[in-house]
């Protein structure tokens, strides 16, 4: 199920992947990309018609009007965010904590890069009065702050920002001049979708806004690199996608032709897709309500609200942790992960404080450890009644238990 990776040279730290569904392929779109095999030639760069046709109609369907001269396509998100902090210059804006791919593409092109707090309801959003201060204070140090990139349904919190904090955001980023990169990859992931209301930020400011959706989010296999950016309308939005264009030539950055096949037709959203993202979503949420109730026994973290994972913080646990010899993320990451048998990586790879004891926990690896046991949670009517789920959860509150119990133990005498 995973594997740990080794660690980067030089600046660019490594970070953990997407959370994956840990589902097998969806037949449908295996047979979408085995139907495109023979496309073995290079594919255009930016995207061939039918992918750039197939995105337009996604975002269209979400109250986004797009025509297909405003898509780009690329192999996964990090090749997009790239090329637009490339094309866009000057200092990078993000929220803390962030998603970890999000940081490094800053580092690669030499670009100063700020952490702005996030409010207490949510992350993924930076707090718009810590925004404006942010932008300030690197001004008046001599800095050139053009772009913001924030999420509205956020790895690693799994947060949904509310309307109201995101307009205020999105207004105090227009005041200040700033391009926003909206990362939407986990928009539909959303676990209550009928009682949540998510905005993405191109509905409120549709002039200097690019939305940005790894499709691995909720429509392919994360193995299958395929990413789509939709850019703004007018002349600033032309020519933003013309030197995205340029980069992405420059770095040769195509999708495979047939990744982009099975990509269009998902894009599409015909009903075996939607069917199959309707039942992760919820299972995916079922999982994380139960992980969430036992981490919470004694950590803190809150609700996730969308993706396949939560965040949890174990500063409460910190006497017992103290006493193991565990003072930061790194070794908290190093701790848990051997305990839990399954990642955990620390908030120190979303650009958290390295000395906050936090991690992002999958809910992936509880669904089981085979193809059978996870197909086996995807059509269960009671997932979690399944033994080898129930085995999953209960190992992870019997850690969580231990650590509250061992800091009750280290509380002082009153």
């Amino acid at each position: 199920m995973w594997r740990r990776e080794p660690e980067g040279h030089g600046p660019v730290r490594y970070g953990p992947s997407l959370p994956g569904d840990g589902l097998p392929v969806l037949p449908e779109l295996a047979d979408a990309l085995a139907a495109a095999a023979h496309r073995t030639g290079p594919e255009p760069l930016g995207g061939e018609p039918g992918l750039l046709d197939a995105a337009s109609g996604y975002w269209t369907r979400r109250g986004l009007p797009t025509g297909s001269g405003r898509v780009a396509a690329g192999p996964g998100a990090p090749s997009l965010l790239l090329a637009l902090t490339a094309a866009l210059g000057g200092d990078v804006l993000v929220p803390r904590p962030c998603a970890a791919w999000w940081a490094p593409y800053a580092r690669l092109l030499g670009r100063p890069l700020f952490h702005v707090p996030t409010p207490v309801e949510c992350g993924g959003v930076p707090d718009p009065y810590a925004l404006l201060e942010t932008v300030r204070r690197v001004r008046a140090e001599g800095g050139e702050p053009r772009l913001l990139v924030l999420s509205v349904a956020d790895d690693p919190t799994a947060t949904v920002a509310p309307p109201e904090l995101l307009h205020e955001t999105v207004e105090a980023a227009e005041g200040e001049g700033l391009h926003l990169v909206s990362d939407e990859t986990w928009r539909d992931t959303v676990h209550a979708p009928h009682d949540t209301v998510l905005l993405s930020p191109a509905e409120m400011l549709p002039d200097r806004v690019t939305v940005v959706s790894d499709l691995a989010g909720a429509l392919l296999p994360s193995d299958w690199p395929a990413a789509v950016a939709r850019f703004p309308a007018g002349e600033t939005g032309e020519t933003l996608h013309a030197r995205v264009l340029d980069v992405l030539t420059a770095l040769d950055a195509r999708v495979a032709g047939p990744v982009a096949a099975a990509a269009a037709y998902a894009l599409d959203e015909p009903r075996p897709v939607v069917e199959r993202r309707e039942q992760s979503v919820r299972l995916h949420a079922r999982v994380a309500e139960a992980a969430h109730d036992a981490v919470t026994t004694a950590a803190l973290s809150r609700p996730p609200q969308a993706g396949r994972h939560l965040y949890a913080d174990l500063d409460p646990l910190r006497s017992a942790l103290d006493a193991q010899g565990i003072g930061d993320a790194q070794e908290l990451e190093d701790y848990l992960t051997t305990r839990l048998g399954m990642p955990a990586p620390g908030g120190q790879r979303f650009g958290d404080d390295l000395g906050a004891l936090r991690v992002r926990l999958a809910t992936a690896p509880l669904l089981g450890r085979t193809d059978e046991e996870r197909t086996e949670c995807l059509t269960a009517p009671a997932p979690l009644e399944l033994p080898h789920v129930q085995r999953a959860l209960n190992s992870l509150r019997s850690v969580f238990d231990d650590l509250r119990d061992d800091a009750r133990r280290w509380e002082p005498p009153r």
